[in-house]
């Protein structure tokens, strides 16, 4: 019994620290693109993330702007059904498309010192910066 009892209070203590996306801290906000893992940023342009209130997510992807929506699942903040225009701009080509591919792997996001962290297995894979 007392096993059981000791099971039941750690599970409620780690179920306590477990991250849970604030669909309200998200709700309305402006990002700027300040990291990709991996890539130098084009200095010519930007890539950028709106959300808006029903987690409608769009943005230019330093050359095109593409659409899509967020879903909370299991606490996690998924992409879905995102879209794009499709011209080509040669000097952005490489980071657009990755950004595209990383934006189709997002399973999660954490707010961390005011950086928006877009997440797949907990490995970061963007890192977006607060526009006023």
């Amino acid at each position: 019994m007392k096993n059981l009892l000791f099971l039941g209070l750690m599970i409620c203590f780690f179920s306590s620290c477990i991250e849970k996306i604030d669909t309200k801290a998200l709700a309305n906000t402006k990002w700027e693109l300040s990291e990709l893992p991996g890539m130098t940023l084009p200095s010519t342009s930007k890539a950028t993330l709106n959300i808006a209130d029903s987690l409608k997510i769009g943005g230019k992807s330093f050359c095109n702007s593409y659409g899509g929506q967020g879903e909370i699942i299991d606490n996690k903040l998924a992409l879905k059904n995102i879209f794009g225009t499709k011209m080509f701009c040669q000097d952005t080509d490489a980071a657009e498309r990755s950004y595209l591919q990383a934006l189709n792997q997002v399973d999660n996001a954490k707010i961390v010192d005011g950086k928006l962290h877009l997440l797949a297995t907990n490995k970061t894979l963007l890192v977006f910066t607060k526009v006023n």
